[in-house]
């Protein structure tokens, strides 16, 4: 019988999407798809390591929008995570390095796929990256995540239309209330997990940067020259 994800258009995607593949300074060496790329077996014994990307978007009220990963998700299903988290793809429009811009032309995809957030609502330009990050996190031993993770942040109020596929719930929290998740997951209380990408950027910079974000200075925290490598 196949399995429940293998319905999912998440699963869908794994064969047909194209991963770039990167070397541990953010060099493009090729690509693969996301099965092969997230195939724990491949993670341990190749060079699978990708680019990825993960944004933080935040309201004119300074609160976080979290999402809860969809059950149908092959990797990490309904952990708590920042606002989007997913990979740019190996096509033109996303491999542009000048600016960052083929990072941010798939962050405003996915935006739109995964939480129905409109494009004209996230323009690129608005998109300010931090920094990037380099780890590795197995999910369930067969799936895991080896990525260069771009940490992309934005400041506006938007409209949020989940897309049921990706999504299985989202909130907005200060930080006072992201403390009480972050609690909660640490007690195992009321079953609730966050993603391994996002507890090490929560453990290592989101706090300080949370700052910046309330008070509009965002490029001066931001470092695009270290890859912190947290594996």
């Amino acid at each position: 019988m196949m399995p429940p994800w293998m319905l999912s258009r998440d699963a869908s995607c794994l064969k047909t999407s194209l991963c770039i593949l990167v070397d541990e300074n953010d060099r493009v060496v090729g690509h693969d798809t996301k099965y092969n790329c997230h195939l724990m077996e491949n993670i341990e014994t190749g060079n699978f390591l990708h680019r990825a990307f993960s944004v933080f978007l935040f309201n004119s009220k300074y609160e976080l929008l979290l999402q809860q990963r969809s059950a149908t998700k092959v990797t990490f299903p309904l952990v708590w995570t920042n606002t989007c988290c997913s990979h740019p793809l190996y096509r033109d429009s996303e491999l542009i390095e000048e600016n960052i811009l083929g990072v941010r032309n798939a962050a405003q995809r996915k935006l739109l796929d995964e939480l129905g957030i409109a494009a004209q609502d996230v323009p690129v330009d608005e998109f300010t990256p931090l920094g990037r990050i380099l780890y590795k996190a197995p999910s369930d031993g067969k799936w895991g995540e080896h990525e260069v993770d771009y940490l992309l942040f934005i400041v506006r109020d938007v409209g949020v239309h989940p897309n049921p596929d990706e999504v299985a719930d989202f909130k907005y929290v200060n930080r006072e209330q992201l403390k009480e998740i972050l609690r909660k997951a640490d007690a195992g209380e009321e079953g609730v997990k966050l993603s391994p990408w996002f507890r090490l950027v929560v453990d290592n910079f989101l706090f300080k940067w949370w700052d910046h974000v309330q008070n509009a200075t965002l490029l001066q925290a931001a470092d695009m020259i270290t890859i912190h490598k947290l594996t």
